[in-house]
């Protein structure tokens, strides 16, 4: 990391030399002298300082300039700002440049609005390539920085084109760019195919990592193709390292797989669950041998027969009491592992995935749903337990990044608190207080109907299958005739299979989100859904979700390696479109369905990444449109 600070270093202090003012100088030799002496004392960038307070003319810029080199190597970015700001109120100093630093200090300290703020402002007074570059870079840096590889992509490509046609080199620039580029999926990356000639090298080469990695010899003449295609190009310089990377990488060869799932104890239902999906999954990939343990045995026991086995993976434990038991006493640090549930703790082993069925993953595509749609007052129905106060306290951090209107939440106790939360919120109540109030000036009777409130324009149900059934006609009958129908959404909860095969008719409309293993018609191993349903026709929905997840964290085994290492890589599996962050969590996107004439069919429904709030009245926001 030092090494790299002192490249940032080189670079941007470079750009002071090609700027059109100039730093200034010492003529007197004295006033040298005197700088030199006491820099000679000063060790570090807070030292420097607090020296240049003290000091007067060129003797403190020319230490605040030193100060400021010092602050970026210490990586003290709250100093650079601080630094830099002093350095604003000097006529001479390049203030271009002296502005670039401060959205670089902003940036790394997470101050992004600021520092896009700053990098607007700048946008018209640039004129220098050097200053360019960096502007380039910064922003695309603000927007990854907020989750938007896509969106940063193309400041990311004039960066490189801009450096590389004047012959210079901007710090960090490839390994960020490339670390963006690569978690785009195909599809991304062939709309970027076009453009400079340094564009569609980055391009080809990120399109060559995904679809020959795991293949070394298809992937090492791809590179050699590439490397003649494109001579000269700025990620030539970091590409044999790239390549003998890459190469080296090949899919998992697991042969002895060990999977820990409750096998006794209130959760041998769930384990039974488990093991059916990792069967059936090993139906179609067969290996060697498997062994399932006992998730619930100690850590020792579950040691000595992964030990005696000789397990190549480890799928498991499902409990996080069990997670954390083996985590503390490092059982499984040697093992590549897939475990299947979230856990709180550090992650002890680059090898270590955890894969669950989060619900923060359903809500976090129905609030992008919601945004892409253009609505801007969702309210949200949840039970009053500590499951739906997390789940709505998670949408309101995320809504927030986006919007100032704060949705509308209603948690309901239970079924007879439901109908009092409904109108309470759609305000149904003081409408019927005003028809009261206007019957009881006139005697004669008086035509009327209740108006419910006209801003909310989505509704997001968090309850389960039978909560959402109550839920639903109450909504049906408090919403005013006079205003359009409110869209109804709901998460995976709210759909039974059990339930639905006597009754769909009171979800009418409703839309939902669902592992595709759960909707008929979705599931390409057709004879695997009749099979199942052969053998468990009973089964409740829970297990059956869980054979899901079992089934796929078996079947990625051979494509794990190359997940993780591709952020835009998916795979299509039965418990949703899976792909496998840097932290080595699973994430899943579910398939849309709808209630609709007493069917559930599935829908497409457009869902784009949101841009933040303060990057909303940003201009010129780039697309690969």
């Amino acid at each position: 990391m030092r090494l790299k600070l002192v490249s940032l270093l080189i670079v941007l202090s470079g750009l002071s030399a090609c700027s059109t003012t100039e730093k200034p100088s010492n003529t007197a030799e004295n006033q040298s002298g005197q700088a030199n002496t006491a820099l000679s004392q000063l060790t570090d960038a807070q030292s420097m300082y607090q020296a240049a307070l003290n000091r007067q003319g060129a003797d403190k810029i020319q230490l605040l300039y030193t100060a400021r080199d010092a602050a970026i190597t210490e990586q003290r970015w709250s100093l650079l700002e601080t630094i830099c700001f002093e350095l604003e109120s000097t006529p001479s100093v390049d203030q271009i440049q002296n502005k670039l630093y401060i959205a670089l200090a902003q940036e790394k300290q997470g101050k992004s609005d600021r520092a896009l703020e700053q990098l607007q402002l700048l946008e018209s007074q640039l004129t220098l390539p050097e200053h360019k570059a960096w502007h380039q870079y910064l922003t695309a840096r603000v927007y990854a920085s907020q989750g938007m590889p896509k969106q940063a992509m193309p400041y990311y490509f004039a960066a490189s084109t801009i450096s590389n046609e004047n012959n210079f080199t901007v710090a960090d620039l490839n390994k960020d760019l490339w670390a963006s580029l690569t978690q785009l999926s195909s599809y991304a990356l062939e709309r970027f195919n076009r453009g400079s000639v340094v564009q569609q090298g980055w391009v080809n080469l990120a399109l060559y990592h995904q679809v020959y990695l795991g293949a070394p010899v298809e992937l090492h003449q791809a590179m050699n193709n590439w490397m003649r295609r494109y001579p000269g190009h700025p990620a030539a310089e970091v590409l044999p390292k790239k390549v003998t990377e890459l190469v080296q990488v090949e899919p998992l060869n697991v042969n002895r797989l060990a999977v820990l799932i409750p096998l006794s104890g209130a959760n041998e239902r769930l384990g039974d669950a488990l093991k059916a999906g990792v069967l059936a999954a090993l139906d179609t990939h067969p290996l060697e041998q498997t062994l399932f343990i006992d998730e619930s045995l100690s850590a020792a026991e579950i040691s000595l027969k992964l030990s005696e086995f000789k397990a190549d993976f480890v799928i498991g434990p499902l409990l996080k009491s069990n997670i954390e038991k083996l985590s503390t006493a490092q059982t499984l640090i040697d093992y590549p592992v897939m475990h299947l549930n979230s856990f709180e703790g550090e992650r002890i082993s680059q090898q270590h995935f955890f894969f669950a069925l989060s619900p923060e993953h359903e809500i976090q595509q129905a609030l992008e749903r919601f945004l892409t749609a253009g609505y801007q007052k969702p309210m949200l129905l949840a039970p009053n337990n500590s499951n739906g106060q997390r789940l709505v306290e998670y949408f309101n951090q995320q809504w927030q990044r986006y919007s100032e209107v704060k949705p509308q939440v209603g948690f309901y106790a239970g079924k007879d608190d439901m109908p009092k939360t409904i109108t309470g919120l759609l305000e149904v109540d003081q409408s019927k207080e005003r028809i009261q109030v206007v019957k009881s000036l006139f005697k004669q009777e008086v035509e009327s109907e209740t108006r419910s409130r006209s801003d909310i324009d989505v509704i997001y149900i968090l309850g389960d299958a039978t909560e959402t059934r109550l839920i639903k006609p109450y909504l049906d009958v408090n919403v005013s005739t006079f205003a359009d129908r409110i869209p109804l959404y709901a998460s995976s909860k709210s759909h039974s299979k059990q339930i639905d095969s006597t009754d769909k008719g009171d979800l009418e409309g409703l839309y939902f989100t669902e592992l595709p293993w759960m909707l008929d018609g979705q599931i390409k191993q057709h004879n695997l859904r009749q099979q199942y349903e052969r053998l468990w026709p009973e089964n409740t929905d829970i297990s059956q979700r869980l054979f899901a997840m079992a089934y796929d964290a078996t079947s990625l085994l051979g494509d794990v390696k190359q997940l993780s290492m591709i952020q835009g890589k998916r795979f299509a599996g039965i418990s949703g479109e899976l792909s496998i962050e840097t932290n080595g969590y699973v994430t899943r996107t579910l398939d849309w369905a709808q209630y609709k004439n007493k069917q559930i069919i599935a829908v497409e429904l457009a869902t784009e990444q949101p841009i933040p709030l303060f990057m909303q009245s940003a201009t010129g926001i780039n697309s690969a449109d």
